[in-house]
């Protein structure tokens, strides 16, 4: 059986800047007179910066290929596929986002970090930006089940201790955080769902994306994977391994939501951010820390801090009066 080709992104084809990350930047495909080729169609090219990680897009497409590809269904991820960049591309790029600082055009927290100019490959990864027809809800399914190494008597998941504890560190109100509790989305009560997509960004039509989400296979698949892959909090292997790098990765991706207006079409929905993490740079011990503090500093009781956390599911349960 042979290797299929490798793609190779066309010299003449034209790119327009979309957004970027800590990591990588984002470009669109430019439609000209040209007919753009069918593999760039429905296609953003993801470049990557050079940052401390280093990671090459060579393993990030490996890993992606062998480790996260096979748990889910072709059409519940945001798919990438290695494409071989022409010289000099980059080195044009980097010319284009200095300009960009020049004129205002970039975001100041971005400014002084370039693409990897040894890095001789891009990705293209499934387009699920909205248009015309239709809107992009966008959130993040962190934690669909409880941490394995929380209290029994938690008042509070995963996610909505974080939260808390963040929002008592910024001392300030305005700063404080508010989203929806990853356990209301998988819930088997409609008006639970119902409830987190009041915190959810990207649909003002808070009932549909209700119906979109609630009992939807792909997150009820995200959350049987999350308990499965367990090696998280203070319990499993070595920080450095790959059953934590996994399960700490399917704990961080972000759910894409494509809702076209006429209700008749389909929604597509996609799982992206799953490049995986891995425990270098002090990330690991970094993540048992956090989980350390919110158990020693009670942010799992719901004991400290003066904040309401009554956006968290599990605390709600544990309010509702017990039976006579």
């Amino acid at each position: 059986m042979t290797k299929p080709s490798l793609l190779e992104l066309p010299t003449g084809v034209q790119l327009i800047y979309l957004a970027e990350g800590g990591a990588n930047v984002i470009y669109r495909f430019v439609n000209t007179n040209e007919i753009l080729p069918p593999q760039l169609q429905g296609k953003l090219l993801r470049l990557r910066k050079q940052t401390a990680a280093d990671i090459t897009y060579k393993e990030i497409a490996r890993n992606f290929d062998t480790i996260i590809r096979p748990l889910f269904k072709p059409d519940e991820l945001v798919d990438q596929t290695l494409i071989r960049l022409p010289e000099s591309l980059l080195a044009r790029r980097n010319e284009q986002l200095r300009a960009a600082e020049r004129n205002g055009q970039r975001p100041k927290k971005r400014h002084g970090t370039y693409l990897c100019l040894n890095e001789p490959f891009g990705l293209l990864v499934t387009d699920m930006t909205a248009d015309k027809g239709s809107t992009l809800a966008e959130l993040k399914p962190k934690w669909l089940n409880q941490s394995p190494s929380a209290p029994p008597t938690a008042h509070r998941c995963r996610t909505c201790a974080l939260r808390e504890m963040k929002n008592h560190a910024s001392l300030l109100p305005a700063k404080e955080q508010r989203s929806f509790c990853p356990l209301d989305l998988v819930s088997e009560q409609y008006e639970s769902v119902l409830r987190a997509t009041g915190l959810i960004q990207g649909c003002t039509d808070r009932s549909r994306l209700a119906h979109i989400l609630f009992r939807n296979p792909t997150l009820l698949r995200l959350q049987s994977l999350q308990k499965t892959e367990r090696e998280v909090g203070l319990l499993g292997p070595l920080a450095q391994s790959r059953e934590m790098s996994l399960a700490m990765t399917l704990r961080d991706c972000t759910m894409f939501v494509k809702i076209p207006h006429d209700e008749g079409s389909p929604v597509e929905i996609r799982l992206g951010d799953l490049d995986l993490k891995t425990g270098a740079g002090g990330k690991a011990g970094y993540w048992r820390d956090l989980e350390a503090q919110l158990i020693e500093q009670d942010w799992y009781r719901g004991s400290t801090c003066g904040h309401d956390s009554s956006e968290c599911a599990l605390h709600l349960q544990r309010s509702l009066p017990r039976p006579a």
